[in-house]
């Protein structure tokens, strides 16, 4: 069995159901500290619970005879991040570590970890491909850098195998799966709020950007194809593939303008949008490259079009 830790989230939910419907016997362990109970998929096992809790993960894992473990419970807001880095360093590092001695105490030695492309910083060229200098930020880019370093480390000395897949911008709905963060800081649900009557304009944050438009521009990777790519990942490291770093993106950028644009399309009516000065720290463009993803773990991307992306978070959102 696989344990999927913040199984009940929107990616590690997205993803539990996605395994299941592979055949894998899924177990989920999640806090519901940011997530739903509801959003924990049919037919998994579901504990209430902290992954630094030895020993319930204990118990987990020798109950359900668990043989790799996809790692996803973190906090993601880096603005959060800014504010209290002790709460991510806690949350997103040390919780982690003790989640991954537990792991290896008990003879688990396969890990797909839920990292991001903040690791990167401010890119010095695109697409960013593995070999990029990792210079993050922000204490939510640094929290995964670090726990990413601690999975090397525990594959150096101990054989514990990984996957740590850096994901750009995760968007889109799938399974009944779909954005529900509180606040809502993703942009494609931001925009949507406005058809949807729940919010009265989508602000853009700067205009005088080195990009075709001025706005920035961004790699939007489709919430199911993120789903797919662990699920290549874990059985990789189940055929003996070694520890391995790998982004997750389209290698297509759109701009704000042109992600706005898209979802007035989806909605059928003009959005009300206003113009505000720069956001600190926000690069010009951010854009992945996914060849390593697609030569080793045989990586294909089912949503390449940015309306169904888009079509599939409008009908979720207009459905809840």
């Amino acid at each position: 069995m696989v344990l999927v830790t913040g199984g009940a989230g929107y990616i590690g939910g997205t993803t539990a159901r996605y395994l299941i419907e592979k055949g894998e016997q899924v177990v989920v362990l999640d806090s519901l500290v940011s997530s739903n109970i509801e959003d924990v998929p049919n037919g998994a096992v579901f504990y209430k619970g902290d992954v630094a809790d030895t020993a319930l993960v204990n118990e987990i894992v020798k109950k359900h005879n668990i043989d790799a473990c996809l790692h996803f419970a973190a906090f993601i807001e880096v603005a959060e991040s800014c504010q209290n880095p002790y709460k991510y360093f806690e949350n997103n590092t040390s919780k982690a570590l003790i989640l991954f001695n537990t792991l290896k105490d008990n003879g688990v030695s396969k890990i797909v970890f839920s990292s991001t492309a903040a690791v990167y910083g401010e890119p010095e060229y695109t697409p960013i491909d593995e070999m990029h200098p990792l210079k993050p930020v922000n204490p939510y880019g640094l929290s995964k850098f670090f726990t990413e370093n601690i999975l090397s480390s525990f594959d150096a000395s101990y054989n514990v195998r990984h996957v740590a897949l850096r994901y750009f911008n995760a968007c889109g709905a799938w399974g009944g799966s779909g954005e529900k963060h509180n606040p809502e800081t993703h942009l494609i649900p931001l925009i949507l709020q406005v058809p949807l009557g729940k919010r009265e304009k989508i602000y853009i944050n700067g205009t005088d950007y080195n990009t075709k438009d001025g706005t920035c521009v961004r790699d939007y990777i489709h919430v199911y194809d993120l789903a797919h790519a662990h699920y290549l990942a874990l059985n990789y490291l189940r055929a003996g593939g070694r520890s391995e770093k790998i982004n997750l993106g389209t290698g297509k950028g759109f701009s704000i303008k042109e992600v706005i644009e898209v979802c007035e399309k989806v909605a059928g009516k003009e959005i009300n949008k206003e113009i505000r000065g720069r956001r600190e720290g926000d690069p010009a463009i951010l854009i992945a490259s996914n060849k390593k993803a697609k030569e080793i773990l045989g990586w294909d991307i089912a949503y390449n079009d940015l309306y169904d992306i888009v079509q599939s978070a409008y009908l979720f959102h207009k459905n809840n």
